[in-house]
């Protein structure tokens, strides 16, 4: 029990922060505090408060040694944006307990109502957590990230590249796999289908605490899908391309000074003969006398009309939507397009093609393109158009 008063307690964590942001640090660095490290920051601070601080229960011993308690260490790393990144094994029990929540709640969703509170409570609970845990992994990540590219620590390139491996293959990508919502085994996955439970018990369930605590935790679990859905495309748009650039540069310059230190051994290449070249073709002029030419005789030309009747097509776009969000996943878009064309119309023109392509841009699906694939052509009335393969599935939660 702790006996000072809470705004006495305050008060000091205020006046003698400095100590503790040490403190902080050296946990940060070593997992516990040295007694005689503990002496030395005191010392050098000129502060006597040893006893207050295992008074007021802010250290608490670990053999000889201390440690701060969570509640103190959590509190000066979300003060300070010092997150320690979680490895993706420590984030994956979020999954495990949410699944066996979520699993109990279904068994007993008939049983007591003060039990089945109480687990959509902790399953909440767990969720809020997870939710937390990726936003700081996602913070601390871009600011490592950072400093690598600026090489605040000035590291040589050798080491640049080990490290930017190694948050890729340790964090980045395994983190991308968990927010992953299309992948079955993700957490994000999990939560969808707790998603899709909430939202029918809080519209069904007779007792109505308990449905208002089904439409709490659903409501949560919407602003969790759009919270990790910004922390996924932070990964996959601007954290996992810049730690791939740091790598990529930090190759190619690594190879060049081992090329410059070997220089004795091998034979360089003319990377520095100077050649002069044009802007433009050899053979410009006489291609554009070629173009000319071909108008200096006017040929005669006859206009027809045409006199064919065309169908009178206007697009549907919540009944095509519709459709699409019943088939996906689809593998091939334009594929699905002129089978859907074929179907509902006797002919596929280009504004039929080009409408239903704005589909794709729709918030609740994800597109993604194959590398390297090639081009199909899909045939109009009046053209020949030439698209590629897309996917396009889900995306985030209902």
């Amino acid at each position: 029990m702790i006996k000072a008063e809470p705004k006495t307690i305050l008060h000091f964590v205020w006046s003698y922060f400095d100590v503790l942001r040490e403190l902080f640090d050296v946990q940060s660095q070593d997992g516990l505090i040295r007694k005689e490290m503990l002496e030395i920051i005191l010392e050098r601070n000129k502060r006597d408060i040893k006893s207050q601080l295992i008074e007021y229960k802010i250290l608490r011993n670990t053999n000889d040694d201390f440690e701060l308690r969570d509640v103190y260490y959590k509190l000066i790393e979300f003060i300070l944006f010092e997150f320690r990144p979680l490895l993706p094994e420590e984030i994956e029990k979020f999954g495990t307990s949410i699944s066996d929540l979520f699993r109990n709640i279904k068994e007993g969703i008939n049983g007591d109502k003060a039990i089945l509170v109480e687990r959509i409570r902790g399953l909440s609970s767990q969720i809020k957590e997870f939710t937390d845990s990726v936003e700081k992994n996602s913070i601390r990540l871009l600011n490592e990230s950072r400093e690598l590219k600026s090489n605040v620590s000035r590291l040589d390139y050798r080491e640049k590249i080990q490290r930017a491996s190694f948050w890729i293959q340790y964090y980045i990508l395994p983190l991308n796999s968990i927010l992953d919502v299309n992948h079955s085994e993700s957490i994000t996955n999990k939560m969808l289908n707790v998603s899709e439970f909430a939202n029918q018990k809080r519209l069904t369930f007779t007792d109505e605490g308990i449905r208002q605590s089904f439409e709490k935790l659903y409501f949560q679990l919407i602003q969790a899908n759009d919270d990790l859905l910004k922390q996924s495309k932070l990964l996959t748009n601007e954290l996992l391309p810049l730690i791939e650039r740091i790598r990529t540069e930090s190759l190619i310059i690594t190879g060049w000074i081992e090329f410059l230190q070997t220089h004795n051994k091998i034979q360089p290449p003319k990377l520095l003969k100077s050649k002069k070249d044009n802007p433009y073709s050899k053979r410009v002029y006489l291609n554009t006398k070629e173009y000319f030419e071909q108008f200096k005789t006017d040929e005669e030309a006859i206009i027809a009309d045409d006199d064919q009747q065309y169908e009178t097509w206007v697009f549907n776009k919540s009944k095509y939507k519709r459709k699409l969000i019943n088939s996906l996943p689809i593998d091939n878009f334009f594929d699905w397009c002129g089978e859907q064309l074929k179907d509902d119309t006797n002919e596929i023109t280009n504004e039929k093609v080009f409408a239903l392509t704005g589909l794709l841009f729709e918030d609740d699906i994800e597109v993604n393109s194959i590398t390297n694939s090639e081009f199909l052509n899909i045939k109009t009335r009046t053209s020949k158009i030439s698209v590629p393969i897309l996917n396009v599935k889900k995306n985030g939660l209902p």
